[in-house]
């Protein structure tokens, strides 16, 4: 076997694996907490007792992953990493091929729910082949066996992996890190990237560092309102990217070794990045859609690597330049990014506000999601 075979795969986690979690769950030993003051200080214990239980005892970790391996899979060797994707092939000859970048703490399986209205869409419309990749140090793919996976690194394994395949145009779509790497494969492949779509965009599409006053009078409301979104994290919802970006180690050791760690570690950002519309976090995403995905951080001994994204993007040089690729971009309600900001190196051709959804699009609106996609890459022709 040569690094640059493709072979198939499937998850298939060992039984004792699970049984290890259970065991794990059932024995975690809680900390005390200050009472009375909900999710202002982290995760309430109270409700991550309920959740950890519900994960250990009625959590059917073998439905997503049947759920997983109705589809092919694959894994190569790009850059000395392992890459596994998913490579679901559309029924129509007219297909446009279409790789989908998830972020953190996402997964491939953040896209379950959007692969057959892209791939085989009932009405006609725009259909994708769709190549959807687990990031080095992220899932499937595993520990990188080096460092410097940041996003432009991760973006020339992925246009490789687009030329492995046989793909010499193709869109892009991308969240959270995806929204990174997505725009820089435009960077590197401009003549076969035929355009970008991102979502939960942040760094590129938001301003760099404080907004002058006389800039700040020429807001819209709607731009305030996101600037106030994007103070409110940098205030006091940005601990968890400083520790990434700088300790990954040290955190690394609890996510590992602790699975109510780990729980906790990521349910919190789902708890703050999914909006406000409904009572509780249940109401805005599928709890059991979100333990698969937690679960896969968890077997596959991801919660450390993947951290290690946040270090290499604090520390690369990469110096991202204008990119002349058609980019649309869906904002939604918790999503910071401000059209005007994104103009200054990205070429905007689509811009949609959403009034309902939140930070994990596929998963909270799937259906939003899929028709933003389709119409940009309708519009491009």
């Amino acid at each position: 076997m040569f690094d640059d075979d493709i072979v198939p795969f499937q998850v298939d986690i060992p039984q004792a694996q699970l049984n290890d979690l259970r065991k794990r769950l059932n024995e975690t030993r809680w900390p005390a907490q200050v009472p009375g003051v909900g999710w202002n200080r982290g995760v309430p214990l109270d409700y991550l007792r309920e959740l950890a239980g519900y994960w250990a005892e009625r959590f059917d970790w073998r439905s997503w992953e049947k759920r997983l391996n109705a589809y092919p899979q694959y894994t190569t060797v790009i850059d000395g990493a392992r890459v596994h994707f998913l490579h679901i092939r559309s029924r129509r000859s007219d297909a446009t091929p279409m790789i989908m970048l998830h972020g953190w703490p996402g997964s491939v399986l953040e896209f379950i729910d959007v692969i057959e209205p892209l791939t085989d869409p009932e009405d006609g419309g725009p259909a994708f082949h769709l190549i959807i990749p687990s990031h080095p140090n992220f899932g499937f793919s595993g520990p990188a066996p080096h460092a410097g996976w940041d996003s432009d690194r991760t973006a020339r394994a992925y246009v490789e992996l687009m030329v492995r395949l046989g793909y010499p145009r193709y869109a892009v779509q991308g969240g959270d890190f995806g929204a990174f790497i997505g725009p820089d494969m435009a960077r590197v492949d401009t003549d076969h990237v035929i355009g970008v779509h991102v979502n939960a965009a942040t760094m590129g599409f938001i301003p760099y560092g404080p907004v002058p006053d006389e800039v700040a009078e020429t807001l819209t409301d709607l731009e305030r309102s996101k600037l106030d979104l994007l103070a409110a994290f940098l205030s006091d919802g940005s601990g968890y990217f400083q520790i990434q970006g700088t300790r990954p180690h040290t955190l690394g050791f609890s996510l590992a070794d602790s699975p109510a760690g780990q729980l906790a570690w990521i349910v919190e950002k789902f708890h703050d990045w999914t909006g406000n519309e409904g009572s509780s976090l249940e109401d805005r995403v599928d709890r059991d859609h979100m333990l698969a995905d937690i679960s896969i951080y968890w077997f596959t001994n991801t919660g450390s690597s993947s951290a290690q994204m946040y270090y290499e993007s604090l520390h690369s040089n990469n110096q991202p330049i204008l990119s002349s690729t058609p980019t649309a971009v869906a904002n939604f309600p918790a999503d910071p990014a401000i059209r005007r900001y994104a103009e200054q190196l990205h070429t905007i051709v689509r811009w949609t506000e959403f009034d309902r959804g939140g930070h994990f699009a596929a998963m909270q609106t799937p259906d939003l999601l899929v028709a933003d996609i389709r119409a940009f890459f309708h519009e491009l022709g």
